[in-house]
Formats: C-alpha cells, structure tokens, sequence
C-alpha cells in the first residue's frame, strides 16, 4: 500500500514516514501544497495524509481541488486545527477522517486500516493481467496455472508492476517505489535492470506470450501485448 504524506514540518513528516515504512507501507513525502496536489494528480496512492496549513497552497483547497478533479483516493486530514467547524468543513471537503494534532501513533496507523479496509475490494488480495496471477496474502504467483517461484524482491517488484500494469514505469519509480531510495546517492540502475532480468527469465521466458517489457529510454512496462 502507498501513501502520500503532505506535511511541511520536517520533523513531523520524517518521523510519520518512519513509522509507516515499518508498518510496511510504500511512503511519498511532499513539503508543500503544490507539490502534494501535483503527485496526488499523477502518481498513484492508496491514502493521503494532509496537513491544512501548508505553503504554496492550503490543504483544503488542495482537497477540494483533488475531488473537483475527480480523484477519489482517500484523505485523512493531520491538522492542529482543532474545532468542530475545522473537522465538519474538512470533512464536507471530501475528507474521510480528520485527526488533529497531537496524536498517538497508534491510533494513527487504526484510523489508517480502517480507512484502507472500507475502500478495499473483496479480490483486492488477488491481482491478475492475462495467465499471470497474484495472491498478495498468500504471497503467491502462478502462469497458465503453475507456480512460479519468485524471491521477495522479486514478488515486490512484480506487485509494483501488476499495480501498475499498462503504465510505464522508470527506474526512479523503482528505486524509489520498491526498493524505498529517494536520495539517490548511489544509483540504483544496474540493481533494477538485474532483478528485471530475472523475473523476465521466471515469469514470461517459459511462455508464448510475453508480460514484460522494456521502453527504451523510459523503463518498463508490464501489458498483454494484442497481436
């Protein structure tokens, strides 16, 4: 599951991403309105946790725009705006829970499942492109039926890929999606292309049709190619 923290205060959104990086969440840090209303718009999300007062661009009005524009990934507010007007004008946005600062951690991380749960599909364990199946609780893969083997790394990035399917996704997105490095220092290309390399050899080398492809250029793209 990924989710976009929108929180300008340092502190606040390293210590929140900490935190949910050990609850196994894939985490997006934005420090201003802007630039949380920008990859809310364009790069997918399971949740978004928002601050009100933000720079650049108020987080309510990065709400409204959000639902204006019709995107519909849920939005828990993170606010020291405390009053009953503050949480129904919040919640009348388009929010779907409100939590105001201080807070407990662990209530955090609750009002976040329960959040997930209620927009989470029957099959939302199960994700499939053609012959290609994959059982995230069981942590399984099958094609045309047979069991595939995969390291975990392999099955993170062949999750990534089966979440995204259609869509072209670069290393950056990798590196920063799957293998969690934003900064870079060491670039993380060569990695990829390996572990790439050996989910192609795994999961489309034995069969006729292939899943897997490279962009050249771009990335990498997972799509059941139409003859």
């Amino acid at each position: 599951m990924r989710i976009l923290i929108i929180e300008d205060e340092d502190k606040l959104a390293k210590a929140l991403r900490k935190g949910l990086e050990a609850d196994q969440f894939l985490v997006s840090v934005a420090r201003t309105g802007e630039d949380g209303f920008f990859l809310a718009s364009t790069e997918p999300h399971d949740l978004i946790i928002l601050d009100l007062m933000l720079p650049q661009r108020d987080g309510m009005e990065v709400l409204s725009a959000l639902r204006q524009k019709g995107v519909s990934i849920p939005v828990l507010i993170l606010t020291s705006r405390d009053t009953v007007s503050d949480r129904v004008q919040g919640l009348d946005a388009g929010a779907d829970d409100y939590l105001v600062k201080p807070f407990a951690f662990p209530e955090l991380l609750a009002r976040i499942r329960a959040i997930l749960r209620r927009g989470k599909p029957e099959s939302g364990d199960k994700l499939r492109l053609a012959d290609l199946e994959m059982d995230t609780a069981g942590r399984t893969v099958c094609r045309e039926g047979k069991e595939v083997s995969l390291t975990a790394r392999e099955f993170n990035l062949l999750e990534y890929l089966l979440r995204q399917q259609g869509t072209v996704v670069s290393r950056e997105m990798l590196a920063r999606d799957v293998w969690q490095e934003t900064a870079r220092y060491t670039p993380l290309d060569n990695v990829i292309d390996v572990h790439i390399a050996h989910l192609r050899r795994k999961i489309d080398e034995p069969f006729r049709r292939k899943l897997l492809h490279t962009v050249r250029g771009v990335g990498f793209v997972l799509r059941e190619e139409t003859d």
